[in-house]
Parts: structure tokens; C-alpha cells; sequence
């Protein structure tokens, strides 16, 4: 413990709010960033140094107060916002964006990690994949009458036809149409809800992981996996997918650049604090002179 508590707690306070204002750099740097979601810092007084403890009144005494002095702040916690962000058209059939809840549930085939996004800037890759990016596998209903759980991945046009065109419906119904003049929905992207998002964790690339501990809605107890019945778009509250869009950020400047400057300025605070706990230091440290 520092000579003087100011001295302690200033510090502590200058620790804290560079946190604070390292969470509204991070939203303001991400302002433009495709389905991100805003942070935001939450402080919490430390523990006290109880000078006397409360005691309950008696007989023949009254109830006694406590009293104690604060030792500083710390930092609560960094909590999401998942609120919606606006839907912004790019006229790209395998853009996707949600309006509404829910997370697309893609997957790494190397390493079968799985992840939830709220960045919907998906492509068919050489393998007729839907997928992320970074070449991760977008999960949903494939297979005849679409009741397995599975990458969403092309079709086989019919003998003699060939693939024109594939739209992406609201529902997440993938269908192909041929040359022909067939079609086939082949696939449905599947989305998903959680019962504690803020247990999601944050990897980068607009990607979550912890869906474990965030709890996926429908699935089995100690399960990530979608449910084929209970995770289909615009059913069990989830929202519907609207094609040739991208979700933006849904950072509001407004809101970053006043929390901004009430940081900034409790950081000044702190810093003056610990000029005048030296000051008092130095007068401690001159009385034998």
C-alpha cells in the first residue's frame, strides 16, 4: 500500500480509464467495420479499507455506521452491445445480412472449430462451399427434404442442364435454377440464437467463439450444434435473411465521442490526483528540514 491512499487510487484510476478508453478507440476504429458490434467499459469501486464496522443496535445501545475509504477503481467488465445494425445493399446474391436475432454458424474443416458472425460476407467457393472469408464452412439444412445438418454446399445440376443462376431467399432456402428451366432449393443457411451472447467471445474477423458458454438456443445440453427443426430463419424469434446486404456497425459516433471526452477528462482527474499526492509526499518528506 502506497505511503498516502490518493496516491494508490490515483494510479488505479489511471490503469482503468486507458482501458475505458482503449474499448471507445476499438468502437471508433470500427465505425466501418461489416456486423460489428460497440463495447463498453464498466467500473466498480475497490475494496475499502474498513476503519470500523456497522454493528447492530442493543438493549441499551443504538446501531453503529461503518466507515471505511475507497482504495481506487477497477474495471467491472467490457460488455456488447448486439443491438441491430443497419442493413447497407451491396447487390451481391451471397451477402447476408439478419434483420433481427440471430448469428450465421460457420465452421474450420481443418481444425472443426465453430464460430458465430454477424458478417454475412459470404462467396461460393471452388468446391460450390458457401463460405466465410477465411474459407470457413457456412452450417444449415442439406440433403433430400433438407433434415441434415451440414455445410451448405451446391447441388449436382440434372444430366444435360447447367447452373444459371442462385437466389437465397428469406427463409435462407437456396434455390438453382438450371438450364432447363428446372429448379431446386438444395440447401437452407441456418441461423442461431444464444441465451447469454455476452459469454461470446470476441476472436477478430468479425468472428465469436464461447458458444458453449453462451448457451445455443435449441441445442443439446453440452452442445454447440444447430437444430435442423428450431434454427430456421423468421421461426422461434430468430430473424430473416435478407440477400444483398451487409449489416454495418452499429457504433453510434454520437455516443462514442461524449463518452470520449467524460473518460478523458476522469483520466486528467486521476492524473492530478497522483501531482497532488507527490505534492503531499514532498511536504511528508521536507518536515525534518
Amino acid at each position: 500500500m502506497s505511503l498516502i491512499g490518493t496516491l494508490g487510487s490515483g494510479v488505479s484510476a489511471l490503469r482503468t480509464f486507458m482501458k475505458g478508453l482503449e474499448v471507445i478507440g476499438a468502437n471508433i476504429a470500427n465505425v466501418n467495420t461489416t456486423g460489428y458490434k460497440s463495447s463498453e467499459a464498466k467500473y466498480a469501486d475497490s475494496f475499502s479499507n474498513i476503519l470500523q464496522r456497522s454493528s447492530p443496535s442493543t438493549a441499551t445501545t443504538s446501531n453503529s455506521p461503518s466507515t471505511g475509504i475507497g482504495t481506487g477503481v477497477v474495471l467491472a467488465g467490457v460488455s456488447t452491445n448486439f443491438s441491430q445494425g443497419s442493413l447497407g445493399s451491396t447487390g451481391k446474391e451471397t451477402d447476408l445480412g439478419i434483420s433481427g436475432n440471430g448469428f450465421f454458424h460457420v465452421k474450420n474443416v481443418v481444425d472443426s472449430t465453430e464460430y458465430a458472425t454477424r458478417s454475412g460476407d459470404f462467396r461460393w467457393d471452388d468446391q460450390g462451399y458457401l463460405v466465410s472469408p477465411q474459407g470457413f464452412r457456412v452450417q444449415g439444412a442439406t440433403g433430400a427434404g433438407l433434415t441434415t445438418l451440414g455445410d451448405v454446399k451446391l447441388g449436382t445440376p440434372p444430366v444435360g442442364s447447367q447452373r444459371q443462376a442462385v437466389t437465397i431467399d428469406k427463409a435462407g432456402n437456396v434455390v438453382e435454377f438450371y438450364s432447363d428451366g428446372s429448379s431446386a432449393t438444395t440447401n437452407q443457411v441456418l441461423i442461431q440464437t444464444f441465451n447469454d451472447p455476452s459469454a461470446l467471445v470476441k476472436e477478430g474477423n468479425n468472428l465469436y467463439s464461447g458458444l458453449l458458454a453462451a448457451g445455443a438456443v435449441g441445442a443439446a445440453a453440452g452442445s454447440t450444434a444447430l437444430q435442423v427443426a428450431v434454427n430456421k430463419p423468421g421461426t422461434n424469434g430468430l430473424g430473416l435473411i435478407q440477400s444483398g446486404t451487409l449489416e454495418l456497425s452499429n457504433v453510434d459516433l454520437t455516443d462514442q465521442f461524449a463518452n470520449l471526452i467524460t473518460t478523458q477528462r476522469s483520466f486528467q482527474a486521476a492524473s492530478r490526483l497522483i501531482t497532488v499526492s507527490d505534492s503531499v509526499l514532498e511536504d511528508i518528506v521536507n518536515l525534518k528540514r
